[in-house]
């Protein structure tokens, strides 16, 4: 498999299955042994800490609202190679990633990344440092006590990479990971 056809999989992957590749990347990438119960994703046994990781594609906002006369647009508007952002041009794409269901008493580091079109930038953060200074909200659906979320888009991706930026891969370095 070469490096594109290997990113577009990663692209065309919803929820839980794009979730298990950015565990498994990290995993790879700094050696962790899986978590210790069912609240964390991994667990560093050197240091002793759970990690959760989330990961999200970074995809241009569709410009087509579904609607009944829109609906055959919309579609066709859809697909992951029209909407890749690369990384070189976030500054100027509508883009957003929601990190959600962070439920910062379950964990000791949160490791998140983007999926651009030309590379992976990983970040690090830890739970106490999770809060205003990356527009965290605890308050993502009714009910949820101690669960909640924060949006990575162009306003606010910068932050990110100034004080959490953790590695960038290239799709052929990830993939030489996997082999």
């Amino acid at each position: 498999m070469d490096a594109d056809t290997f990113r577009d999989g990663i692209f065309s992957l919803r929820t839980r299955r794009l979730g298990s590749v950015g565990e498994t990347l990290v995993q790879r990438l700094l050696k962790l042994g899986k978590g210790k119960n069912v609240f964390h994703d991994l667990y560093d046994d050197a240091a002793r800490k759970r990690i959760e990781v989330k990961f999200s594609v970074v995809s241009k906002k569709s410009e087509i609202a579904v609607t009944e006369k829109t609906v055959l647009q919309a579609i066709e508007g859809a697909t992951s190679e029209k909407r890749m952002v690369a990384f070189s041009g976030w500054k100027e794409a509508e883009f957003d990633c929601n990190i959600q269901q962070v439920k910062r008493a379950e964990f000791d580091i949160l490791y998140y990344g983007l999926f651009f079109s030309d590379v992976i930038v990983i970040f690090r953060i830890t739970s106490e440092e999770i809060g205003k200074a990356i527009q965290y909200s605890d308050k993502q659906h009714k009910g949820n006590v101690g669960e909640g979320q924060f949006h990575i888009n162009r306003r606010t991706l910068q932050t990110h990479l100034d004080k959490y930026h953790y590695k960038t891969l290239t799709y052929d370095e990830f993939l030489k990971l996997l082999q």
